[in-house]
C-alpha cells in the first residue's frame, strides 16, 4: 500500500543527518513538500537540493530550535505556506552518572528536547486544529520507556514527551489532528559506526532481532504516522527497537 502525501507540506526538524535526514527523505519520496529544519543551513541546503533534484520537493530552513525566538521563524514559516505535518526530531544527548550531572547538562538536554517540542508544536497546532487536519509526530526514545544508565536527563526528556504526545492527543482529536510518537532504539549511526566489533556485538545480542535498526526504519513508521491509512492512530508510541524492549 503507496502512501501519497502529495499536497501536504511536512516540517521535520534535526533533518540535517542521520534519522531527521532520513524522515525528510521518505516523506517527499511520498509526495510532500518537505521543510527540511536544522541549524546547519549548510546541510539542509544539501538535503533539500538532493531532494529536488530525484524529484520530490523540498526547502532548506535554518531553524536553531534553542532560539528564544524560535517561535517567531515558525509564525514566519506559517505565513508562507501551512503545515499539515510536524515531526519533532531534533534533540541532544549530554551523558553522565546522575551523581556527576551538572545542572546545565540537565536543563540543555530538558530544553532542546522538550521545550523545543513545546514551542514549536503550539504555533503549528493553532493552525491544524482550524484546518481539522494535521499530523504531529514526536520522535522520543526506546530509552524513554525503559531507561538507561548514565541518561536521567536524556530518559527525562524522552519519557515527557511521550506523556506530552498522549495529553495533547486527547486535546485535539476532536479536531482530526492526531499526535504519536515513535521510540526508535538503537540505531546505526555515525556513534555507533565507531564502536568495536565486540561493542557491537554486544548490543546486537540484546536486540530480539540480533542487529542494529536503520534510519529507514524509523523513517517509514513515521510515514505511515503521516499518512491517511493512520488516520484512527493517536496518543500512541510506536516501539521501533527490534525488540529490544518489549
Amino acid at each position: 500500500m503507496r502512501v501519497d502525501l502529495t499536497g501536504k507540506t511536512a516540517l521535520v526538524t534535526g533533518a540535517s543527518r542521520g534519522i531527521g535526514e532520513a524522515i525528510a527523505r521518505r516523506l517527499a519520496e511520498s509526495g510532500a513538500h518537505v521543510l527540511v529544519a536544522a541549524r546547519s543551513l549548510d546541510a539542509v541546503n544539501r538535503i533539500a537540493s538532493e531532494i529536488t533534484a530525484t524529484g520530490g520537493s523540498a526547502s532548506a530552513v535554518q531553524l536553531d530550535i534553542t532560539d528564544p525566538n524560535v517561535r517567531d521563524v515558525v509564525k514566519s514559516l506559517l505565513e508562507s505556506r501551512p503545515i499539515d505535518i510536524l515531526v519533532n526530531n531534533a534533540g541532544i544527548t549530554d551523558d553522565d552518572l546522575f551523581i556527576r550531572m551538572k545542572p546545565d547538562a540537565w536543563s540543555s538536554v530538558i530544553r532542546t528536547n522538550l521545550d523545543s517540542a513545546f514551542n514549536i508544536t503550539q504555533e503549528i497546532v493553532k493552525k491544524m486544529i482550524r484546518a481539522r487536519w494535521g499530523r504531529v509526530i514526536n520522535i522520543s526514545s526506546v530509552v524513554g520507556l525503559m531507561g538507561n544508565a548514565g541518561q536521567v536527563n536524556y530518559a527525562s526528556s524522552k519519557a515527557a514527551l511521550i506523556g506530552f504526545t498522549k495529553a495533547l492527543a486527547l486535546e485535539i482529536g476532536s479536531r482530526n489532528v492526531t499526535v504519536n510518537a515513535v521510540a526508535p532504539g538503537f540505531i546505526s549511526t555515525a556513534m555507533t559506526d565507531a564502536m568495536t566489533d565486540e561493542a557491537k556485538r554486544q548490543l546486537e545480542g540484546r536486540i530480539a532481532l540480533k542487529r542494529l535498526g536503520t534510519v529507514d526504519d524509523i523513517a517509514y513508521a513515521v510515514v505511515f504516522l503521516a499518512s491517511e491509512q493512520a488516520s484512527y492512530i493517536t496518543g500512541t508510541v510506536m516501539n521501533v527497537s527490534g525488540g529490544l524492549y518489549t
